[in-house]
């Protein structure tokens, strides 16, 4: 099916850094996987993408996943018509770029993976992850076989040499008890969703290997928190050298997370 929207450019998505299962197969094609599913996209023009789902399963899973209901336009609009020079040029820049709402165990795994870590490299060691530990399945639209993300039980009952071997590095022992965290429900995920923001924050960081910047990422890729403001060595770079630390991030409420990922996209890109 095709889809039309004014701000949805897959390359702009894989590349923001949010989610590491999105990748470009060939020229403006890429693939997802996610919600134990497999998808292809296509960029046909910068309002239209092509997607190899029907309409049912795309109104049932990836409607919501690539969270296209939401207003980026008015966002984008206000952010380049504003007086920030700055953000002028990253949310023209970045236009295009979506907050996913990925699955929130996916989502705290994988960043607790992502510390010091680069992003190529973190996708090689999440694939290496799923291949070890998910379920392997095929897609019937494309016939492309694939693996899902380890579900807590699977990664619990994995042992410490496996974990390394896929990569993981020092760690492994902060996946496997988070792991077993979530599957002997010492934190109940679901009910994070009822959470505010700074309370869902407080509690991911009660998990072993979650900091501030972890549990940000969480809350806004996982929990959908749009007001969370994950600070990375980018983002630190922006608010040391082009606000000299005194950036309001108060004054975007309500979208501080998508501020952010149009500042991180574009200055990955100088």
């Amino acid at each position: 099916m095709i889809i039309e929207n004014n701000n949805f450019i897959l390359e702009h998505i894989a590349a923001s850094g949010q989610c590491f299962r999105m990748n470009k197969t060939s020229g403006t094609e890429y693939s997802v996987i996610a919600k134990g599913r497999y998808l292809t996209l296509k960029q046909m023009e910068d309002k239209k993408v092509l997607l190899s789902c029907s309409e049912e399963e795309f109104m049932e899973y990836w409607s919501e996943y690539f969270d296209v209901a939401y207003d980026y336009d008015g966002i984008v609009s206000s952010l380049v018509t504003g007086e920030d020079e700055f953000l002028q040029k990253a949310a023209s820049y970045g236009h295009g770029l979506r907050i996913l709402r990925q699955e929130l165990f996916e989502i705290l795994i994988t960043f607790i993976i992502s510390q010091r870590k680069s992003i190529p490299a973190i996708k090689r060691c999440v694939e290496e992850l799923c291949q070890r530990f998910g379920e392997k399945r095929t897609d019937a639209a494309t016939n492309t076989a694939y693996y899902t993300f380890p579900s807590p039980e699977m990664l619990g009952r994995a042992d410490k040499e496996a974990l390394r071997e896929a990569g993981l590095g020092y760690r492994d022992e902060y996946v496997r008890q988070t792991a077993l965290a979530v599957r002997e429900g010492d934190i109940d995920l679901n009910s994070l969703q009822t959470l505010g923001y700074e309370e869902a924050v407080k509690e991911l960081m009660k998990l072993p290997g979650v900091g501030i910047k972890v549990a940000n990422c969480v809350a806004l890729y996982g929990l959908h928190q749009i007001d969370a403001f994950p600070v990375d060595v980018w983002i630190d770079r922006i608010l040391k050298d082009v606000y000299q630390n005194s950036f309001d991030v108060a004054a975007y409420k309500g979208y501080a997370g998508i501020v952010q990922q149009y500042m991180f996209y574009y200055i990955r890109s100088l």
